[in-house]
């Protein structure tokens, strides 16, 4: 017979966050207090269930504290596969911190939850953890990201976008269409989230600003608050899709387009743009009419 908590719903509370210890779960609730991370407060709270942690830890911490870490199976939560070990330590929404002097009480609970773990550190084979809910946005340094559900939207900046995205137009992109996600932290250099195709797909260019599949980060675009758990979302949405039938595109903003077509010319007129290019881009952009 399995090993269960020996009081269900007793709660430790840390530094940022509180455990609640449930049958067959932990919900961890975040602060949204002004000193907890951002990424914390976006999170809110996230129901762990048993067969997601592989082991648990318990080491001493910074300052006077000890650390309670959850150790997540490999292949269970969509936010840490799509964090791929990026996040930073004080990041990391599996470690809880406590004062010193309740490390006696900290070791109780990890002794508690080892016993009742039912997992190994084997990958699962389905995302256990759910992930963040939507409809997510955020804004990248050359477009602006949207996801309902559904479908990957990125609509192009004028500011930062580069040509060879200007010339492609702004994306969609169903997620039956996808078979995964890379993210790389805006936290580190040429970092960008980049959206990966099912086969057949097109060759994705060396440079991430010159991919209409991605966005990249820039110094305050994109912080890891807002563009990991977008990334957590498409990544479990692209693992449990199944192709969608082709429908016709909606027509467009006639004053989007216009718009649109007044920036192709200012390409052109600098030389960004040849005269084949802007004819066809053109053209098309009139088509979506």
């Amino acid at each position: 017979m399995p090993h269960t908590m020996a009081r269900m719903g007793d709660v430790l509370a840390g530094f940022h966050a509180a455990w609640e210890f449930e049958s067959d779960s932990v919900l961890i609730r975040f602060e949204r207090g002004i000193r907890t991370p951002k990424l914390f407060q976006a999170l809110g709270e996230r129901r762990i269930p048993l067969e997601a942690i592989a082991a648990v830890t318990l080491t001493p911490g910074k300052r006077g504290t000890v650390v309670l870490r959850a150790v997540p199976r490999p292949g269970a939560d969509p936010l840490m596969e799509a964090a791929a070990g990026q996040l930073k330590e004080g990041c990391d929404p599996y470690r809880l911190v406590l004062p010193a002097d309740r490390e006696t009480l900290a070791e109780y609970y990890a002794d508690e939850l080892r016993g009742a773990l039912t997992a190994d550190e084997e990958p699962a084979e389905r995302f256990l953890v759910k992930p963040p809910e939507g409809p997510l946005t955020f804004k990248a340094y050359d477009g602006k990201a949207s996801f309902d559900g559904k479908t990957v939207s990125f609509r192009w900046f004028w500011t930062g976008a580069s040509s060879a995205k200007w010339k492609a137009g702004d994306q969609s992109f169903p997620v039956s269409e996808l078979c995964g996600v890379e993210w790389r932290s805006p936290e580190v250099f040429e970092g960008h989230l980049r959206l990966l195709r099912r086969e057949p797909a097109p060759a994705h260019p060396a440079q991430a600003d010159q991919d209409p599949a991605a966005v990249v980060f820039g110094l305050g675009y994109g912080p890891v608050h807002e563009s990991l758990p977008f990334a957590a979302a498409v990544l479990a949405a692209s693992r449990t899709s199944s192709p969608a039938p082709v429908v016709a595109a909606p027509h467009r903003d006639p004053a989007d387009i216009a718009d649109r077509i007044r920036h192709l010319g200012e390409l052109h007129e600098a030389g960004l743009v040849t005269d084949e290019e802007f004819s066809v881009k053109k053209a098309e952009l009139l088509a979506q009419l």
